[in-house]
């Protein structure tokens, strides 16, 4: 396991306290406090609709908060935006890839690179870098996204990501449509890297058992809520996980 209680002592790395958000004046989250500490892979499991891609999408500034505060470092963000949390070292991988299908993947990951304001000369290294974490990315990067299967064009959202050399990752179902060996190839590599780094991972996931392998710590959500905290062990019963549904 990586050591989240090495940092003990640090603030949260990223943390919501008393939020509340949804959409057109509809509530989704109500009351949410929640801290990613540094170090660590924090799990948020709970059935559909239970809120976690808007949690998500509230943490990097993607929806407007209707109350509470997101805080980075220990410090209130007065309005999060994306472009300031992703200069802050926060990478996003939405639910559905989000990729361009008519861009090859080397194309994708240029204008990721450029998007990111990676300085030009450090830009090969960079894609070393990202290569070595996900070395199958070398082998389709001639071809266009939408052409990839699945598995790797979710590899290939996780490399642009990657990209910025990010110290926290939010990463939103990366499971869908894959399938379980799959899903175990590609978290394999980015526990090994967050294990290496320190980076801090934020994961939703309906994949619960196999998101488990991975996770420090796990938070439960239904209806807008959280209602649990727990560790993987403490959720090995499957009685226990089902309570949670």
């Amino acid at each position: 396991m990586s050591g989240p209680s090495q940092a003990a002592n640090a603030p949260p790395l990223l943390a919501a306290r008393g939020l509340a958000a949804g959409y057109g004046g509809r509530p989704v989250l109500d009351g949410i406090d929640l801290e990613l500490r540094p170090n660590e892979v924090l799990c948020l499991i709970g059935h559909n609709g239970a809120g976690k891609t808007t949690l998500l999408k509230a943490l990097f500034g993607l929806v407007p908060l209707a109350r509470g505060d997101v805080l980075l470092d220990g410090r209130v963000l007065a309005r999060p935006a994306p472009a300031a949390l992703a200069a802050a070292g926060i990478a996003y991988v939405p639910e559905g890839r989000g990729i361009f299908p008519g861009l090859t993947v080397d194309e994708t990951l240029r204008l990721a690179l450029w998007a990111a304001a990676v300085p030009v000369a450090e830009r090969p290294a960079r894609l070393d870098w990202v290569h070595d974490v996900l070395p199958r990315l070398r082998e389709f990067g001639a071809r266009r996204a939408g052409t990839l299967s699945g598995g790797e064009q979710q590899m290939v959202s996780i490399g642009r990501a990657l990209l910025g050399r990010p110290r926290c990752l939010l990463m939103d179902e990366p499971s869908i449509g894959l399938a379980p060996k799959l899903f175990q190839d590609l978290l394999r590599p980015i526990r090994a890297l967050q294990q290496a780094t320190g980076m801090s991972v934020l994961l939703v996931e309906q994949n619960v058992r196999e998101a488990l392998k991975i996770s420090d710590r796990v938070l439960a959500m239904k209806s807008g809520a959280i209602i649990r905290e727990a560790t993987p062990a403490d959720l090995a019963d499957n009685a226990r996980l089902m309570e949670l549904y």
